[in-house]
Order: structure tokens, then C-alpha cells, then sequence
């Protein structure tokens, strides 16, 4: 009796789609990829890939200080419609969240928009656009709260194989409220997936009985991820 009641305990979290613990699928600190060009850049944590995209093709890259870290993703001659992009997959994950930190300086771009794609041309607004603020990062101070933002995506997005991510320029006004000029950068940093793992079958249904020569199991299941 007692492994039956183990077993009904078990698929009781099967049939209820229980989530691990949430995890990350990847993060990029720019401390050891130190990015100099637009990409690819790997993550530090997990797999996947960062770049950026500039109509002005002389657009400049770095890894200048980051917020209370040695290094971030910097570029200058920014226009309306430039972008920091981030590709992963999140196959066989769920309520997948994005946390980064973003910053600029005054003269650089002051008002971006989180988009998301399933196919990398066609891209989804999340949230409404948000501003950024020169808040001087520098490697040996503290991090900077108000760089930071996080959004969790809507469940359409779950156990997506390829899942891209834009912080896209969609303003030619500056932090400092003037137009913004050639010099003038965007930073990036810290930028990090992190998921849910579903489990890898889910069930409809499932049934259980004893005999004198044991214990008999079977189930109806819905969908199997990784089978």
C-alpha cells in the first residue's frame, strides 16, 4: 500500500505539470567574452547568443565598465530602431523571466522597448517602453538599482526552441533630452534567462490497482517533451 501511495504522489505532479525550481538558461556579465565587435557574443552562463545591430555600419564596440563589474556591452551611433539582441532556446521551459541592466551615457539613446520573437523577424512589444538613465557605472562601485529591469513573459512564449530578445532604440531623443549625438553610448549588462523546467510528460489521466501479485499502473498522456 505504501508504493502505491508513492506512486499516486508521484503522478499527482506529473498530472499537475509541477515546475522545478526556476533556473538559468543563460547570462551574459561580458566578464570573460569582453565584447569588441557587434557579435556573436557567447554567454558566460548557458548557451545562446548576444549582438548588436546599428543602422550607421562604423558603430563602435566595447566593454567598458559595467554596474560594479569590470566589463558590459557598450556601442556608440545609435538611431531609432537600433538594437541589443539575445537568442536563446527554451525548449522544455516555462515562465521564462529576463532581468538586465541597462544605462547610457547623457548624449546617448533614452527610451527603449523589451520585444520578443519566436522566429526572429516578427517581434512582440513587452511592456511599455521604459527610459534609461545615466547612472555612471563604474567596476569598483556598488550596482545601481535603477538600471535594473525584469519582465516574465506570457505562457506563449513557454518551451519555445528559439526565443530572441531585443532592447530596442525607439526614440532619437537623448537621457540628457537632446538629440542624440554620434558619441553617445548604450550599455548593457547582466543580462540573464532564467525558467521554469516543466516536466517531461504531462497526463490526462491515470489509473492504479492492487493484486495479490502486486501493484498495476496505467495512464492516458496529453503531450511528451523530449521523449
Amino acid at each position: 500500500m505504501k508504493k502505491i501511495y508513492a506512486i499516486l504522489f508521484c503522478l499527482s505532479l506529473l498530472m499537475s505539470n509541477v515546475s522545478i525550481a526556476q533556473s538559468t538558461i543563460a547570462q551574459w556579465t561580458f566578464e570573460t567574452s569582453q565584447p569588441a565587435t557587434s557579435g556573436p557574443v557567447s554567454p558566460e552562463t548557458g548557451s545562446g547568443s548576444a549582438s548588436g545591430s546599428h543602422a550607421v555600419a562604423t558603430a563602435a564596440y566595447s566593454s567598458s565598465a559595467g554596474n560594479g563589474s569590470a566589463h558590459c556591452y557598450s556601442s556608440t551611433k545609435w538611431t531609432a530602431g537600433d538594437y541589443w539582441q539575445f537568442q536563446v532556446s527554451a525548449s522544455s521551459y516555462k515562465s521564462i523571466t529576463i532581468a538586465y541592466d541597462q544605462t547610457g551615457s547623457n548624449s546617448g539613446p533614452g527610451t527603449f522597448q523589451l520585444q520578443v520573437s519566436t522566429d526572429g523577424s516578427s517581434f512582440t512589444d513587452v511592456g511599455a517602453p521604459y527610459a534609461v538613465t545615466n547612472d555612471s557605472w563604474s567596476a569598483s562601485g556598488s550596482q545601481k538599482t535603477t538600471s535594473h529591469h525584469s519582465e516574465t513573459l506570457v505562457s506563449s512564449y513557454d518551451n519555445s526552441a528559439a526565443l530572441y530578445i531585443r532592447l530596442t532604440d525607439v526614440s532619437a531623443t537623448a537621457i540628457n533630452g537632446s538629440p542624440v549625438a554620434t558619441g553617445g553610448t548604450s550599455r548593457s549588462d547582466n543580462v540573464t534567462v532564467s525558467a521554469a523546467a516543466t516536466t517531461p510528460v504531462r497526463l490526462d489521466a491515470f489509473s492504479i490497482s492492487e493484486a495479490s501479485t502486486g501493484e498495476f499502473m496505467g495512464w492516458t498522456p496529453k503531450t511528451e517533451i523530449n521523449s
